[in-house]
This record gives C-alpha cells, structure tokens and sequence, in this order.
C-alpha cells in the first residue's frame, strides 16, 4: 500500500481548518484509501494555531509568513523526509473536494502519470469556476504556458495536485516562492515528467481570503507569463 499525504497549507484559516480536518478522518474512516495529513501554518495571525493545537492536529508551524511556495515546499520536504509515496497539494480554506482524491492519484498509482492536476475547466464537473476575470486571466496563462512548452493545461492555478515520488524529492529541494502552480507545471514538462489533467469538482472557500486579490490580478498575469517565457527558454534534464 501507498503511503499518501496531504500537504494542506494554511495561512489564518480559522473558520475552515478544524471542518477540513474532520473530513479527512471520515473520509479515511469511510475509504480504504488512509491518507495522512501535515497542515503548514504559515505565520497564521488569527486562531488557526490554537486550533491545530487544540485539536491535535498533525502540523507545523512557521514563525513567519513564507507565503504559498515556502508553505507548500515545507510539506514537500515533510514528505521527502517521512518517504511518502504520493504528495497531494490540498487547500486548508474547504475549496477542494475530497471525493475526488482517488481520481487523482489513480493514474500515479498506475503509474500513466508522475504528475496530476484537479481542475475545474474539463469533464465538466465543477459548477464553481472562479470569477469571470479569473478565468480570462487563467486563458492568458494556459496560452503561454502551451506555447513554451506544448502542453495544454486549463486550469493554470489549481492549487489541487498530486505527485510520485520522484516529484516529491524534487520539489523538496526547489520549488518557486511565487507563482508556484504554473511554473512548476511547466518546470515539470520541460523536464519529461507525464502530466496529466483530470476534472475534480471545487467548492468556495468555507471563510478567510484569498492569497489574490482583485486589485492584483493584472500584475500577477503580467508576471507569472513572463517568469513562465523565462523558465520555458531553461534547459532541464529528468
């Protein structure tokens, strides 16, 4: 059996944290499937420690703000240290649905694919797809992401993943601060890893905020496209 974990970043998540808990035990009381979590508090300023504490849920905590890459990058770590077969990126605010988790590391556990994306933009299945400037954002990124390395993706921001092994060692040693979902997802192709997008169903947030805020959409377009014309013109070996 598969040691799989879900790396479940958590930036002041207070009114989501303990649902999101709950429901990974009674998925893995309902499953055959046991998935471990590790929650990264990074530098949460309102309760959500205290909660994890409280509850005794697995973590750890940053003592300061590293933002999305740092945190995810702690779990990759986590999960390179404690040999996990399989790492799952999986959002600490209630979007992403654990129903779907299957579905997602099926074709790692076949192994058809090293890497899998959760997306709400094929197969139809996800009735949240995001605001309308969103997604137009989202479009603009999947064009340059397919023209720097010729894989097609949809949903470019997914923060809904699921990699092997070789993945995990990876990412634990390099992964992006900044725009990690689609430089990685480009990083990943570049270097010959089988990647593959699968329709998962998403929920909105149960409380909090988004790392993005409207008023930066546009300067995280322009930047993300241009780090991704920069790290598509990088040579990589496997």
């Amino acid at each position: 059996m598969k040691k799989v974990l879900l790396i479940i970043p958590a930036y002041n998540e207070e009114d989501s944290i303990l649902k999101v808990y709950k429901e990974i035990k009674k998925y893995n009381e309902e499953n055959d499937m046991v998935l471990d979590c590790i929650v990264i508090n990074d530098g949460s300023k309102d309760k959500t420690g205290e909660i994890l504490d409280q509850n005794k849920i697995p973590h750890i905590d940053l003592v300061e703000n590293l933002g999305i890459g740092g945190a995810v990058q702690t779990g990759y770590k986590y999960a390179y240290e404690k040999n996990y077969d399989i790492a799952i990126q999986f959002d600490g605010d209630g979007q992403h649905d654990l129903k779907y988790v299957k579905k997602l590391v099926e074709p790692i556990m076949n192994e058809t694919s090293d890497f899998v994306i959760g997306s709400r933009f094929v197969e139809g299945i996800s009735d949240f797809k995001t605001s309308f400037m969103r997604r137009v954002g989202i479009k603009i990124i999947s064009f340059f992401i397919h023209m720097t390395c010729g894989f097609k993706l949809y949903d470019t921001t997914s923060g809904f993943r699921a990699c092997n092994k070789e993945i995990i060692n990876l990412f634990a040693k390099d992964y992006p601060r900044e725009y990690p979902e689609p430089i990685t997802t480009v990083e990943i192709v570049k270097r010959g890893f089988k990647v593959k997008e699968v329709g998962v169903n998403m929920k909105e947030r149960m409380g909090g905020k988004s790392s993005i805020h409207t008023w930066k959409d546009f300067y995280y377009m322009v930047n993300v496209c241009l780090s991704i014309l920069v790290i598509g013109l990088r040579r990589y070996q496997k």
